[in-house]
């Protein structure tokens, strides 16, 4: 559009100075059909209006060419402007867009680096929690290796146990009694 408004302008500026130089011939020939009814030449004084009226013909078209150029001019400016003005708007969703992009990224690239970092996180204390607990029961087996019960300690094992198995045999003869049909019909 630029290239077409600049031939316009182009054609507007030589369309002006060809007017121009019309117009200084139809004032010599105006100025020669002067000369001629001074010196008493009427018939030389027609013919000098006559092409005085046909360079002014020419200037009247040269005229309506450069107004229409003139138009063609505005036009195209017009043109410019609004097309400029489209060029910035999307120039600046360019940038909307562009900077959504970037944001996008940046947040993706922080939202894995996060998973990692917990799931790296959850798995490292999880093991570091496991070692603990194998190194706590390795020390709890380490308090007693090679050490044996005393023989008091193994005899009171013994008597907890016997009091275990009378009230287990109660419970037994309990459970038998209840779930045993009575012989008198009931």
């Amino acid at each position: 559009i630029k290239a077409q408004c600049a031939a316009a302008m182009a054609q507007s500026k030589t369309l002006s100075r060809k007017v121009a130089e019309a117009n200084d011939r139809v004032d010599d020939w105006g100025a020669k059909a002067k000369i001629a009814v001074v010196k008493g030449r009427d018939d030389l004084a027609r013919e000098a209006l006559v092409e005085k009226r046909r360079y002014q013909d020419h200037v009247n078209t040269l005229e309506a060419q450069k107004a229409d150029s003139e138009d063609m001019v505005d036009k195209y400016q017009a043109d410019i402007v609004e097309l400029e003005s489209k060029i910035a708007s999307v120039r600046e969703q360019q940038k909307a867009i562009l900077q959504r992009h970037t944001h996008a990224r940046s947040r993706k690239k922080a939202q894995e680096t996060i998973r990692k970092v917990d799931t790296t996180d959850v798995f490292t204390r999880f093991e570091a929690f496991e070692r603990r607990v194998d190194r706590m029961e390795a020390e709890a087996d380490l308090v007693n290796y090679g050490h044996r019960p005393s023989l008091d300690d193994e005899l009171a094992g013994l008597g907890v146990d016997e009091d275990i198995e009378a009230e287990l045999n109660a419970i037994r003869d309990q459970v038998k009694g209840a779930t045993t049909p009575r012989r008198d019909g009931n």
